[in-house]
């Protein structure tokens, strides 16, 4: 069984793997053999998570990008592939959100999550899955989502219809893809603390989601590694693409 989920001999480009949810998946990848590329806007944040890694005997260097921008990413792909040859390992896991109510939004800000939570994510497929393609490497992309993405929530409307459309995104592209052996699948974590979403758990926000989630408590980042390294392993998921995998607590399978 462990063999099934032996990473050994790949590379993954972690996007957004500088993050908190992102760098526990990114370790989680590094500790089952990968070799790490991790990429943030943040530079600093990224290399600090490659110290982790390093340290703990795994693979990994940092790289700047910023996913709003075709030409960084156009860049940072460049370099990876200097470093590495190619990556067999898709991770996209950047995020932005806000709690602006609905009236009071600007299209200023609901175009600064779009273009981070879903322009960027369909940026960085077309540059890396290119590349995959032409190199003829099998392999495997994994996009985050969010239980907002089929149940909106309140206060992040924004967020939500990004995330909707990240899930039509990965269904699309699993469709195009599958004949190139790559496989395209989505995570979507229920609630875990994180600095884009400390704003918006008050008190009042915090009992209405425990009341929703059966296991009555947050997600640990940790969490998230199993279905990662899941969904990354040709062998363990190699027929598995166009899924949505839930790991929220049973928060989805909450009604009344």
């Amino acid at each position: 069984m462990t063999n099934l989920f032996d990473l050994t001999g790949k590379t993954a480009v972690a996007v957004g793997g500088n993050g908190v949810l992102g760098s526990a998946m990114a370790k989680g990848l590094a500790e089952h053999g990968a070799k790490v590329a991790i990429v943030g806007r943040n530079l600093e944040t990224a290399e600090k998570v490659v110290k982790e890694i390093v340290e703990a005997g795994g693979e990994a260097k940092a790289f700047q990008a910023d996913v709003s921008s075709k030409d960084s990413l156009q860049h940072a792909a460049t370099e990876i592939e200097q470093w590495a040859g190619g990556w067999d390992i898709l991770l996209n896991a950047p995020g932005t959100n806000s709690a602006t109510p609905f009236f009071d939004l600007d299209m200023d800000e609901y175009d600064k999550i779009m273009d981070i939570n879903l322009k960027g994510i369909v940026m960085t497929c077309q540059i890396f899955a290119k590349r995959m393609i032409e190199q003829d490497r099998k392999g495997s992309i994994i996009n985050i989502s969010s239980v907002s993405s089929t149940t909106p929530l309140s206060r992040v409307f924004t967020y939500s219809v990004s995330k909707a459309g990240l899930n039509s995104v990965t269904q699309f592209l699993a469709r195009e893809f599958a004949a190139n052996g790559i496989r395209v699948n989505a995570i979507i974590p229920g609630f875990f603390p994180a600095e884009q979403n400390r704003k918006i758990l008050d008190k009042e926000r915090i009992e209405s989601i425990m009341r929703h989630t059966p296991m009555n408590r947050f997600g640990e980042a940790e969490e998230l590694q199993g279905a990662t390294v899941w969904l990354a392993s040709e062998k363990a998921s190699s027929f598995v693409t166009g899924a949505m995998i839930r790991v929220d607590g049973g928060f989805g399978a909450m009604t009344i």
